[in-house]
């Protein structure tokens, strides 16, 4: 057996999640509960109805990459050359870090809190990580200066979620060009940027960056799955500079081969339809009034949400919110995910998510609210 992989614990989240009963109020996995718009299946089958279901070139069919980069038209990546159509975003972060880093030189650092695929993708490729966590104090904020503090001379990639699974936060065009300036002022190799972008389509503030509009040596990755209630479908994509594009479609050929023929037509007819990507984003802002209203109700300590369908609730003082987690679901039938899945700075917090319906949701944070006045540590 491969000792990496020995060495990877399985998902705390999956583990936690996999415990809800039939009757419990769930705000564990990041999963939207609307159902996706036929419109863009019908097309699909339409297409392979007449022309079967054959392989599309590794890189991902042609309309479909300049689909992408049109939409997005990122400085210097605005044709097809430069998107790598993915099995999910998660394969595109793989690919991203498997043709980014030598093991043997390099080194990746994670901002935290953060999704924990980041490190464990780099584990198993023996990549050395390094961790810059942000201040809870601030409310896990995107610290740009303590980010540029954290680079190291080995690290040549720093992966940056934006708006931010857990916290829900988002990169300011401020603390961005403060990040891009101080990478640029640095000798020696660029630094890459890997910028998660997958709650793109769920943010709810004004200023929210790009980091790709602002730093040259940025990589994003992305999906359809949150934006439109596409989990499943498994249909993502890399952006970045054609040259690394170029190699991390070598990557992901003998990874994938190419991604699903159906799930591309599915998604080129998204990125033609007027507004496609943006279909569910009033839904959300919606639902997310019902939940600041609450939050505010419960008298829990909360991050408001910048993006993503998340929120973040304090736990009492010396709480572990792996221990917490487990008697929410044993005692008041919630499911909820410790903050421990997303790093150690967030220990003693849980991560909600408020897909359900509104009355579910907060029915959710009472129950939590209740366990918080009765726990003792």
């Amino acid at each position: 057996m491969n000792p990496r992989v020995r060495a990877i614990a399985p998902s705390l989240i999956r583990e936690v999640s996999s415990r809800k009963r039939s009757s419990s109020i769930d705000l564990g996995l990041g999963e939207p509960s609307l159902l996706p718009n036929r419109a863009h299946f019908d097309a699909a089958m339409n297409y392979v109805t007449e022309r079967g279901v054959k392989y599309t070139p590794n890189a991902g069919d042609a309309a479909l990459r300049d689909a992408v980069a049109r939409h997005y038209a990122y400085p210097a990546m605005a044709g097809a050359g430069n998107v790598c159509i993915t099995v999910g975003s998660q394969e595109a972060m793989y690919v991203a870090i498997k043709t980014l880093l030598d093991p043997a030189r390099d080194e990746l650092l994670v901002v935290e809190p953060c999704f924990p695929s980041y490190q464990k993708m780099a584990t198993l490729e023996g990549v050395p990580i390094a961790r810059v966590a942000m201040r809870e104090e601030d409310d896990f904020g995107v610290d740009a200066e303590r980010i540029a503090a954290a680079v190291g001379e080995r690290t040549r990639a720093i992966v940056v979620c934006s708006p931010c699974n857990p916290t829900a936060r988002v990169i300011s065009s401020v603390a961005a060009e403060r990040l891009a300036r101080a990478l640029e002022r640095r000798a020696g190799e660029p630094v890459w940027i890997i910028h998660d972008e997958i709650y793109r389509e769920q943010s709810f503030v004004d200023d929210v960056a790009e980091l790709a509009r602002i730093y040259p040596h940025t990589i994003v990755t992305n999906s359809l799955s949150k934006s439109n209630a596409l989990t499943g479908l498994r249909l993502g994509w890399l952006l970045g500079p054609a040259d690394f594009i170029e190699q991390a479609i070598k990557v992901h050929a003998w990874v994938t081969s190419c991604a699903d023929t159906f799930a591309q037509r599915v998604a080129l007819h998204v990125f033609e339809s007027p507004g496609g990507l943006e279909e569910h984003a009033d839904w959300y802002r919606e639902r997310r009034v019902a939940l600041l209203e609450a939050l505010a109700h419960s008298g829990l300590r909360y991050i408001t949400p910048e993006g993503t369908f998340y929120a973040c609730v304090r736990l009492p003082s010396g709480s572990r919110s792996r221990n917490a987690a487990e008697e929410l679901i044993e005692r008041y039938d919630v499911v909820a995910i410790p903050g421990i899945a997303f790093g150690e700075c967030m220990e003693g917090w849980l991560r909600l998510s408020w897909v359900s319906s509104p009355d579910r949701v907060a029915a959710g944070i009472n129950r939590i609210a209740e366990y918080c006045r009765v726990v003792t540590p």
